[in-house]
């Protein structure tokens, strides 16, 4: 990791925040979720994942179109012109992603409808139309639908006396088109799918006769039938005595952000439930789907009602809401899923045995001793690879029980919904000590569960605090005080993702846990910022935002720069999920400038552009898309050979370094920093998940020269937890 090209003899005046040398944060956020499709078609990817990456590719277009297009959708209407970095109004973002969106889409559906939809069904998994059902499946339906089905619908009438219904955001609805025999007048009526039900409808396997031949070895089949196509084919009972003419299916997504003024809030918990029912009742619509056979008077008529422009209606082929087809991977196929993973405990948590299932503070004493472990050394995590309940998870709960423990204090961003770790604090404050949580109510589309956990931690004691205004607390820290023989002592975990024990299992993260008196006296100025009154401008060792991470990670660029002036090795190599920060990019084009060999792997959104001359010729740019979600935050710097490494919750964004409360660390145990470049060189040799950012913005994917070469990084880090282990 210490190769690095000389600098450039000449380097010519060139004004670096030129247009052309950005690429759009939109469009590069619309290529990432390309890559995540293109998992759903590479034929290496087990079959019923290929399914799951389609659900993905769509529930992330759902987010997007409800925040990030919603957001331009508002800048338009407000008359907003001014240009981004790369030099487009937001009226020309929105005409372009349209037009790199539609024939992706198309192309997703297409996909699945010609290709994986066919290939199910030679693993007995059967996703079929109504149209092509039996007489016996027809009838079992028809008693599905009366029973459990009619029920729950509720048609609505559009006329004169019936305006046109609210349609909710993500809802999958039929427009029917009906006709009254005696009158000979047609009406409109929509009919909304509903959420409670299987989106894919069951039909059982029809009984087999004992002494027939397919008795044995029969293989069992998995039927289903989209519950739209069940309820049209039933709509008489919806409409009785009525003809029905024609029914379509259609899909709308709504604005879901929420727009909140935390300085006009006297309450931000009352100000965040509000604005939380505003949601559920949805702004206005960005998107509507259909079907590409829809007649053009139908398609009009709704696209009319509902508020769009022709360009904002997706006309796809076959059944809408891929997102919905997440539910076919609880099929009992292991074969058609990635193979099974059960995160590794490490040696050194393994040697302490297991905490006890309903730990108290007489079993704790007899416990061995993690914070023996932390003296001795710090630890680092890797999850997946790693378990959270082994580590973290053990880390907070055996402070909420230890006797020696006086305080824990921790920032919650997301959490699941039957938290450990929640339960682990609420056990805490019940056992006397001292607990102090930063809950961030603005996580979004978290808001709700967050609001939850706030209440529940506030009823037993525990002081809850719900941030600062105008930042959000996106940072992923913990502090345990505790007393000891020698004096009080801060033990710490700074991660890269969220306390959460169930993306801890599908998100690739690191933490550090260490009583390092730098990091701990930080942390307490931290807490101080977050809960108290402070403006603390200064921190010993940890890198945090909006106080000094900008100027600090800026720094750590120019001392390269300087060193590569100085005709020394310079090098950097930086993970991070986003780089979208102009200034940041400028920096890091002087220093390819300067003949600083920089690597990034940006897994999502990256708006620099490599491979330009006299600008970016030695940067390269990897995105590695996988099993896992690779949401983990590396910065590695040469440093003429004294090597330093930090890690942490923050990405290179605008919202990130300016408008976030974001801690990074340096990892200063030299095994753990070797640990760390390792796990860098090994993603930087990815040819099987790896993706190439190319100077025209495209990607090309790596690849081995066959697959059975091919080395993926996530599989690569598997095994050596798993040796580890």
């Amino acid at each position: 990791m210490t190769t690095t090209k000389k600098p450039q003899e000449t380097t010519p005046e060139i004004n670096l925040k030129d247009q052309q040398y950005y690429f759009s944060r939109e469009l590069s956020w619309v290529e990432f979720n390309y890559r995540v499709l293109q998992e759903a078609f590479d034929p290496r990817t087990p079959l019923l994942e290929r399914l799951k990456f389609l659900a993905i590719f769509s529930a992330n277009l759902d987010e997007y179109f409800m925040v990030r297009i919603a957001g331009l959708k508002q800048q338009v209407e407000a008359g907003v012109s001014s240009l981004t970095p790369d030099g487009r109004t937001p009226q020309q973002q929105l005409h372009q992603v349209g037009d790199r969106l539609h024939p992706m889409v198309a192309e997703q559906h297409r996909h699945f409808e010609k290709l994986l939809r066919p290939q199910l069904i030679a693993y007995g998994i059967q996703i079929l139309d109504y149209m092509d059902l039996n007489q016996e499946q027809r009838t079992y339906l028809q008693q599905y639908f009366e029973q459990e089905i009619f029920p729950v619908l509720t048609p609505l009438a559009v006329d004169p006396g019936h305006p046109f219904p609210y349609i909710s955001n993500r809802s999958l609805n039929l427009a029917v088109v009906i006709k009254d025999p005696e009158t000979e007048e047609e009406f409109f009526a929509r009919v909304k799918v509903p959420k409670v039900l299987p989106r894919f409808v069951p039909i059982p396997e029809a009984p087999r006769d004992s002494s027939s031949s397919h008795g044995e070895g029969h293989r069992k089949t998995w039927t289903f039938t989209p519950l739209e196509q069940v309820i049209a084919h039933n709509l008489e009972f919806l409409f009785p005595g009525m003809n029905i003419l024609e029914y379509h299916p259609f899909r709308v997504t709504r604005n879901a952000d929420i727009a909140l003024e935390e300085d006009e809030a006297d309450d931000l918990l009352l100000a965040i439930e509000q604005e939380i029912r505003k949601r559920r009742v949805g702004g206005s619509v960005v998107r509507m789907e259909v079907q590409s056979d829809i007649p053009l008077s139908v398609r009009e008529m709704l696209r009319e009602e509902l508020g769009l422009v022709p360009h904002e209606v997706y006309e796809v082929e076959g059944l809408l809401g891929l997102v919905d087809l997440m539910g076919l991977m609880d099929l009992p196929l292991p074969e058609l899923k990635y193979p099974a993973w059960n995160p590794v405990t490490p040696a050194s948590f393994r040697r302490l045995g297991e905490l006890p299932s309903e730990p108290n503070l007489e079993e704790m004493e007899e416990t061995e001793d993690l914070f023996a472990l932390i003296r001795s050394r710090d630890l680092l995590i890797h999850h997946p690879y790693h378990s959270f309940s082994a580590t973290v998870q053990r880390f907070i709960t055996q402070a909420a029980y230890d006797p020696a423990v006086l305080a824990i204090k921790m920032t919650l961003y997301r959490t699941s919904g039957d938290s450990p770790i929640v339960n682990a604090l609420i056990a805490a404050a019940e056992n006397g000590k001292q607990v102090a949580v930063l809950v961030e109510l603005k996580a979004r589309f978290d808001e709700e569960n967050n609001i939850s956990w706030a209440r529940k931690l506030e009823k037993v004691g525990v002081h809850v605090v719900y941030g600062l205004v105008g930042l959000k607390t996106h940072t992923k820290v913990a502090m345990v005080v505790r007393r000891e023989a020698d004096g009080i002592r801060r033990y710490a975990h700074i991660g890269t993702g969220n306390y959460n024990p169930k993306t801890a299992r599908l998100y690739t993260d690191l933490g550090l846990i260490t009583c390092r008196e730098d990091v701990g006296a930080d942390l307490t100025d931290l807490f101080n910022y977050l809960t108290g009154y402070s403006r603390q401008r200064s921190y010993r060792s940890l890198l945090v935002a909006p106080v000094n991470m900008r100027e600090r990670m800026t720094a750590l660029v120019q001392r390269e720069i300087d060193n590569a002036k100085q005709g020394k090795t310079g090098r950097i190599v930086l993970k991070m999920n986003a780089l979208v920060d102009p200034k940041m990019i400028i920096k890091l084009y002087e220093a390819s400038r300067a003949g600083v060999q920089i690597d990034l792997i940006v897994r999502g959104i990256c708006c620099l552009r490599p491979g330009v001359p006299n600008v970016s010729e030695n940067i390269r740019v990897l995105s590695i898309v996988g099993r896992f979600l690779e949401h983990s935050r590396i910065f590695y710097f040469y440093n003429d050979g004294a090597e330093e490494v930090y890690i942490g919750s923050a990405d290179w964004m605008p919202r990130n370094l300016n408008r976030r409360v974001e801690a990074v660390t340096p990892v200063q145990d030299p095994d753990l920093a070797k640990d760390l470049q390792e796990i860098l060189g090994i993603m930087l040799a990815d040819n099987r998940q790896a993706w190439e950012l190319q100077p025209d913005g495209s990607y090309l994917q790596r690849r081995g020269k066959n697959d059975a070469i091919a080395q993926s990084s996530q599989n690569i880090l598997m095994e050596m937890a798993l040796q580890q282990g």
